[in-house]
């Protein structure tokens, strides 16, 4: 059976593309709900009163899971200005986003969007194309594989990544200014960062990368101490399965799971150990967690490079694809407990 569902949820992704956003809406708020199920009282009240402030709208931990990946509609105009564009195109974008549909919420999202686009130099299109949105680069880093642990001196972070973004929002919820380069105007968007960012902080081409040289080899960029763009897969964006892209399966969660917690991934959740130390060193020990997961996502493949330079692009062949299909669900289902279980646990060591 549960070979069954997932090639019903693989074939879904290659009817329905998705946009390289870890866990697509669903696997956000499925990690939302578990951490929901998790918390403390104190911290449930906090957390609605945050999120809710004094209107009645019930926002909780599973809604606001895809906030993050809503701010995505925001654009920027040649004149310097901001607007939340609706694609006529795929309305069903718009799906995860209804929660923060009204015009304050849509005010906040392009706010949010203008304080954090220039803060950075994030320019994915090339050195000469206009930037690309600093608040980009907080969903995710790129770790090389062959390391076995997230560490500052390692190519694929910088200081406005995706485990600086999440100890920024801590640092808010806490009372504390967010470090630069981040800006996060008070404690809802806070907590709707670190919501959606905890969820891709799990998934593990959110954190680690393969970087590939023209015959599909793993190369080294920290023996270099430099990235070339030439050899980078950008977490697995830049490769292809088939018609799909190999990040985008990674996004796809099972389909019997739906967008909330389930029982068994609530109790797989209530087991997940406590992480020991302080609040600001869990971050890099998830993310560390999270690029050894990496290890088994990328053992048992082998690349060709079906692309060359500049707009590179390498395609992925499985030693055993029937095998690789049943460890990479067991994976997603593990994941997406523990990124509900840790966002808990942080909620809860700040709201006791």
């Amino acid at each position: 059976m549960l070979r069954i569902i997932f090639v019903l949820s693989c074939l879904t992704s290659l009817l329905h593309p998705t946009d390289a956003s870890a866990w697509g809406y669903q696997g956000h708020r499925v990690v939302g709900s578990i951490a929901q199920q998790l918390l403390t009282e104190n911290a449930a009240v906090q957390v609605a009163r945050i999120l809710n402030g004094g209107n009645s709208h019930a926002l909780d931990l599973r809604m606001a899971g895809p906030w993050a990946d809503c701010v995505k509609s925001v654009v920027r105009h040649a004149d310097g200005s901001y607007e939340y564009v609706v694609d006529p195109n795929h309305l069903e974008f718009e799906v995860p986003c209804t929660p923060f549909r009204s015009e304050q919420e849509r005010a906040r999202m392009v706010d949010y969007a203008g304080r954090n686009w220039l803060n950075c130099d994030y320019r994915p299109d090339g050195p000469d194309k206009p930037p690309g949105g600093c608040h980009n680069t907080y969903h995710f880093d790129d770790v090389a594989i062959q390391r076995n642990k997230f560490d500052r001196s390692f190519q694929g972070t910088n200081a406005h990544d995706l485990v600086a973004a999440i100890s920024a929002a801590v640092a808010v919820l806490q009372d504390k200014p967010a470090p630069p380069p981040f800006s996060i105007l008070d404690k809802k968007e806070a907590l709707l960062m670190l919501t959606h960012f905890m969820g891709d902080l799990h998934q593990p081409l959110h954190v680690a990368s393969a970087y590939l040289d023209a015959d599909g080899r793993l190369v080294d960029p920290d023996i270099a101490h430099t990235i070339d763009p030439a050899t980078a897969t950008n977490g697995g964006n830049s490769i292809q399965d088939q018609n799909v892209v190999f990040h985008a399966e990674w996004d796809d969660i099972p389909t019997d799971i739906g967008d909330a917690w389930t029982k068994e991934l609530l109790a797989d959740a209530r087991s997940v150990p406590a992480t020991e130390g302080t609040i600001e060193d869990w971050p890099a020990k998830w993310a560390s967690d999270s690029i050894r997961v990496a290890h088994e996502a990328f053992s048992g493949l082998s690349f060709q490079e079906v692309k060359p330079p500049p707009n590179v692009e390498w395609r992925v062949a499985f030693n055993d694809h029937t095998a690789y299909l049943w460890l990479s669900d067991i994976i997603k289902r593990r994941q997406l407990a523990k990124g509900g279980a840790r966002l808990a646990q942080i909620l809860n060591a700040i709201w006791p």
